[in-house]
């Protein structure tokens, strides 16, 4: 059942609409992300469902109640800002439990929980400490905890791992994850880093120009795009212009220039197509077995990775190998690459520029 849910919401500057007919479900206990570029307009959403922006039009309703009229401070949300907004005077208890004293939670009941979610949190140990005596990460976790221990119906996240070093953001992926799980609690991220989206999220909701481009789990998103942009934003993709010759159901013919390919089943019409191909379902082989053969133009070692560029007659093609101490290509070394025919996305004519 939804708990959350946004029917053609709509918000204009003007004559910008930074949120245009946007309609999404959030089922309770979900884990959801809103990703996008920088003005997609995923944090105008999250503000408007705050009830820190007025919708121009649309509707936002919560556990079936109307939220158009209902003041920011009544929602009952738990939110966590970019900045975590912690009160630098006050120790970690004291932060925590601070909407439980606005909310006048009687003084035994407001103690049972702060110490439940410090305990959820892991900062039992540091409850007398303030703010500037902690790492960020720990800040960040303890801005968790305010938002959680008022026990919110609905608990939104923006953009809460973007001031952390890269390491530190991974370990506390992890540990939202698990938080959020524990708790229960259905969550909203706003966040324009894909890893974070796809590691974190049951569902992601891509956006660009305000507007909900394709819905879906993580796995699906990345390996089923709807379009050229959904591919491409979503980690790194090879683009490859072609014709499409032939489309069944059972597979395709796609003309690459001078090159022909066999392609998944597909229910484009003959004529132009993009083609997206994900650099780590391509492979080396021998010039015999080749579907393109070309030539190593770079060669980046990434510790976990490699990630080697070659020129090919399709064009410039991406391809990521796995360090597992076997040998690679050598910069200008001579190559044959190969590819499972369905691991080509055709994204159909209107991906064409």
């Amino acid at each position: 059942m939804a708990i959350l849910e946004l029917h053609d919401l709509t918000k204009r500057f003007g004559e910008t609409a930074a949120v245009d007919r946007f309609t999404l479900a959030v089922e309770k206990g979900e884990f959801v992300s809103l990703l996008g570029p920088s003005g997609c307009g995923k944090t105008t959403t999250l503000q408007m469902i705050a009830g820190f922006e007025t919708p121009t039009s649309g509707s936002i309703s919560l556990n079936g109640r109307d939220l158009s009229r209902v003041p920011a401070r009544e929602r009952g949300l738990g939110i966590v800002f970019q900045t975590y907004a912690l009160f630098p005077h006050m120790t970690v208890e004291e932060n925590v439990g601070f909407g439980l004293e606005m909310r006048k939670v009687p003084a035994d009941e407001r103690k049972r929980r702060i110490a439940q979610t410090l305990d959820l949190v892991h900062l039992t140990h540091l409850s007398t400490r303030y703010p500037r005596q902690m790492s960020g990460g720990q800040r960040q976790r303890v801005a968790l905890a305010r938002a959680l221990v008022i026990e919110p119906e609905l608990l939104l996240l923006d953009e809460p791992l973007s001031n952390l070093d890269a390491k530190l953001r991974e370990e506390m992926q992890l540990e939202l994850r698990r938080i959020q799980q524990e708790a229960g609690v259905t969550t909203l991220l706003v966040t324009h880093d894909q890893s974070e989206a796809m590691a974190l999220s049951d569902r992601i909701a891509v956006m660009q120009g305000g507007r909900l481009i394709q819905e879906a789990t993580p796995f699906d998103a990345y390996d089923q795009p709807k379009n050229a942009f959904v591919s491409s934003f979503l980690g790194k993709s090879n683009a490859i212009n072609a014709h499409l010759e032939t489309a069944g159901s059972e597979g395709t013919i796609l003309r690459c220039g001078e090159i022909r390919l066999n392609g998944p089943g597909c229910p484009e019409q003959p004529g132009p197509v993009l083609i997206s191909l994900r650099p780590e379902r391509i492979e080396f082989c021998n010039e015999g077995d080749a579907l393109v053969r070309g030539r190593v133009s770079e060669r980046i070692f990434l510790g976990d990775q490699w990630l080697l560029k070659v020129e090919t007659g399709l064009g410039e093609l991406l391809v990521v190998r796995r360090n597992s101490g076997r040998r690679e290509p050598e910069l200008g070394e001579a190559v044959g690459l190969t590819w499972q025919a369905e691991h080509l996305r055709i994204l159909g004519a209107e991906a064409v520029a």
